[in-house]
């Protein structure tokens, strides 16, 4: 059965619209745009692809709908939500330890998140001053290394973006985020399908869409499906209290599946739409599908300096790649935000700074990394690289592990049933898929990422 008259605090969506907007926009960032066509080059492509759909459809859509369902019953932030439902179901105090590990996961990935957010805030300006006019793959990959080897510059874009991300989460819920996610995310979807069409007349849209979608399992690795896993996690925003929160501000009436598939198929259509943008430009230019984190960086300017609008295109692409990577920030720093202003009662406006405050002095160690201590390495890892292995592949998996025990186990039938309103058939198939596969695919990699480190 659903809580009557438990309010959240600090607002709620305005409708089911504003949280698909939000949760979308919370999903589409950086994830979609910057690291799936890269990790899918990394990975061999369509095998890689097919792996992370399924990752997506049987254990990220699950874990979602848990997530949000968890988020709208408690009203609260992760850390007090999952006390107040622990209490509630009879269950160990321990299980706050759920939002904790949210809190932490949300607060690294943030630290190194809005690090590359300021690379997209660089190229908008190296974009408007025509820089990337008739730029070759060689010169593209000497302004980012450029880039990446001054730790003055990145620190400066770094603390650019942090500072617009704790703007709008000052502003609270229905004039801060709601607000800043209404009209950003249709933008990116269209600019998106613009510079496919583009792709398509590269000549190089056979080979990259062939790359994409033609799968040869001779290529995935252990390694690969562990990725494929912590990517659907990574882009889905789940395992860091960001889907929680969101959910917390959800109205009653408001279908939690629907909303999920809504927001998982625009995401996972980004992602693809991303890939099919960019690998073709990738082999007409003859550049290398898996160069790593800096590919969009790379690949993209060359396409913006050879295409007709190029300089007016190539900044408004990387515009909205700030403003999807922006929109994904203000979700992963909300529920630290939260969390402060319920336990500490301090106001929305002094917790956004101290939150903002913590997580951008976390982000020098991450530029720091591609720089003055490149050398300095844990299995053969730079601190920006284990930041992103163990966010991705333990920590996040972690945290799905525990919401769908806790969702599966924990929570009376009755309870979870009636927050997600399903009918019997179709409540059963998500009971399966959230108490016996979901938990084993997870454990499985889970065990597998320990193993590997």
């Amino acid at each position: 059965m659903m809580v009557e008259g438990r309010k959240s605090i600090h607002g709620e969506w305005s409708s089911r619209w504003a949280f698909i907007l939000a949760a979308t926009g919370s999903a589409v960032g950086l994830g979609n745009i910057w690291k799936f066509p890269y990790i899918t080059g990394e990975n061999g492509g369509g095998a890689f692809v097919l792996v992370y759909l399924l990752c997506i459809a049987v254990i990220g859509i699950p874990v979602m709908m848990s997530e949000i369902m968890l988020g709208r019953r408690g009203r609260q932030s992760p850390i007090n939500t999952m006390r107040t439902l622990a209490r509630e179901e009879g269950r160990s105090g321990y299980w706050q330890l759920l939002g904790f590990v949210g809190v932490l996961t949300g607060f690294l990935i943030l630290s190194f998140y809005s690090v590359i957010a300021g690379w997209a805030l660089s190229y908008v300006v190296q974009a408007v001053s025509g820089l990337f006019e008739g730029v070759t793959a060689e010169r593209s990959g000497e302004i980012f290394g450029e880039l990446v080897s001054n730790p003055g510059v990145q620190l400066f874009w770094h603390t650019m973006f942090m500072g617009m991300t704790m703007f709008v989460v000052a502003r609270g819920v229905r004039e801060g985020l709601e607000k800043a996610v209404r009209l950003l995310m249709p933008a990116l979807f269209i600019l998106l399908l613009i510079l496919v069409g583009y792709a398509m007349n590269s000549g190089g849209f056979a080979q990259g869409f062939h790359f994409l979608f033609d799968p040869d399992f001779s290529k995935i690795t252990t390694e690969g499906v562990l990725t494929a896993l912590g990517h659907a996690f990574f882009t889905l925003s789940l395992g860091m209290g960001a889907i929680m929160i969101y959910g917390s501000y959800l109205p009653e009436n408001v279908s939690i599946t629907r909303a999920t598939f809504t927001v998982a198929i625009a995401d996972t259509v980004v992602a693809l739409l991303a890939g099919m943008a960019i690998f073709p430009i990738v082999f007409a230019n003859s550049l290398e599908p898996g160069a790593g984190p800096g590919l969009i960086f790379q690949t993209l300017p060359v396409a913006f300096g050879a295409m007709p609008g190029g300089l007016i295109f190539g900044t408004l692409f990387f515009i909205l790649l700030v403003f999807a990577a922006w929109s994904s920030a203000i979700s992963i720093i909300e529920p630290v935000v939260a969390w402060l202003v319920e336990s500490r009662g301090i106001s929305r406006r002094r917790a956004s700074m101290i939150a903002g405050t913590v997580t951008w002095a976390l982000g020098i160690a991450t530029i720091l990394s591609f720089n003055l201590w490149s050398e300095l390495k844990w299995m053969d890892k730079t601190i920006f690289d284990l930041l992103d292995y163990l966010t991705a592949n333990i920590m996040l998996p972690l945290g799905g592990l525990l919401i769908a025990l806790f969702a599966g186990w924990a929570m009376r039938s009755s309870n979870s049933r009636g927050e997600l309103g399903l009918q019997q058939v179709s409540y059963r198939r998500w009971q399966l898929l959230i108490r016996y596969v979901t938990p084993i695919a997870i454990a499985i990699v889970f065990l597998n990422a320990i193993e590997l480190i």
